[in-house]
């Protein structure tokens, strides 16, 4: 009978393996990502791709380059909703925009854009504002499959339900059927929702500062990374945003105790929206 205990370690050494390997042949780097989160996402994907173990996945990864979407899409959570936590887009709404309003063009940075659904919430919403022709919006991920569908824009029938509740709740301004077409089981949203967005592969692990923000709104992203790796995404926010520009992160997501806590105030406590202090 095996021990347990020892398989864990070795399933832990497998995984320790596994991330090096991912990252030296394609420079993907999750070796700063939360263990007990990756070591929960491989299981599944070992299961769901019916390989035996962790060094054999490994194996694959390193022979076989299309196993790489395919891994990247179980450590990398692709799962949002449009104005999700609608209060948290209400107060950018109301809190926020009327800040906003005083500058004549704006950046707007979606990090971790998975498949774009807060994208698409925050140019509606941006829209409904009056703001939409004089913002540049980034939207940005580390998986080239989540950003081809992000582009695309299309989605499930079955989820609008959820997001016109949403919206509604979030203080829209129209109906959100404005926005999309809806044929055979799936809704197409507006072309021209994308005309002021940049799509771009970014990690917040590996690269670096790309532009000055006024707006960044990273949310259910830092949870899955460690405590150093939290650090350094939030030093790109600090160094990408001006002051008086804004951060807004998840509902479980904090700066309190970041290094780089001192370069923000608390705007919207309770919605975790942070403003910019300093030079």
């Amino acid at each position: 009978m095996r021990d347990p205990s020892m398989v864990e370690k070795v399933e832990d050494i497998e995984i320790r393996l596994l991330l090096e390997a991912l990252y030296a042949r394609y420079h993907y780097d999750f070796r700063g990502y939360a263990m007990a989160s990756v070591k929960r996402r491989l299981r599944q994907a070992l299961e769901q791709l019916a390989i035996p173990t962790i060094s054999s996945l490994q194996e694959r990864l390193l022979h076989d380059r299309d196993m790489l979407p395919q891994l990247l899409g179980y450590l990398t959570v692709q799962v949002s909703e449009m104005f999700r936590d609608p209060d948290y887009f209400r107060a950018i709404r109301e809190q926020v925009i009327p800040h906003l309003r005083t500058y004549p063009s704006l950046k707007v940075w979606v990090a971790g854009c998975s498949h774009g659904e807060e994208l698409y919430s925050l140019v509606i919403l941006f829209r409904e504002e009056g703001l939409e022709e004089r913002t540049l919006f980034y939207a940005t991920d580390i998986s080239q499959e989540a950003l081809q569908i992000a582009e695309a824009g299309v989605y499930p029938l079955d989820r609008m339900q959820l997001f016109t509740e949403n919206h509604r709740r979030s203080g829209g301004k129209s109906s959100l059927s404005d926005y999309y077409q809806a044929a055979y089981g799936r809704v197409s949203f507006d072309r021209t929702l994308r005309r002021n967005v940049v799509f771009s592969d970014h990690s917040l692990v590996t690269d670096a500062v790309f532009g000055e923000m006024n707006l960044i709104s990273c949310r259910n992203v830092l949870i899955y990374f460690d405590r150093t790796l939290q650090d350094r995404a939030l030093g790109l926010f600090k160094d990408s945003l001006p002051r008086k520009g804004f951060l807004g992160l998840g509902a479980k997501e904090s700066i309190r105790f970041s290094e780089h806590a001192g370069a923000f105030r608390d705007f919207v406590r309770e919605e975790k929206i942070y403003q910019r202090v300093g030079a």
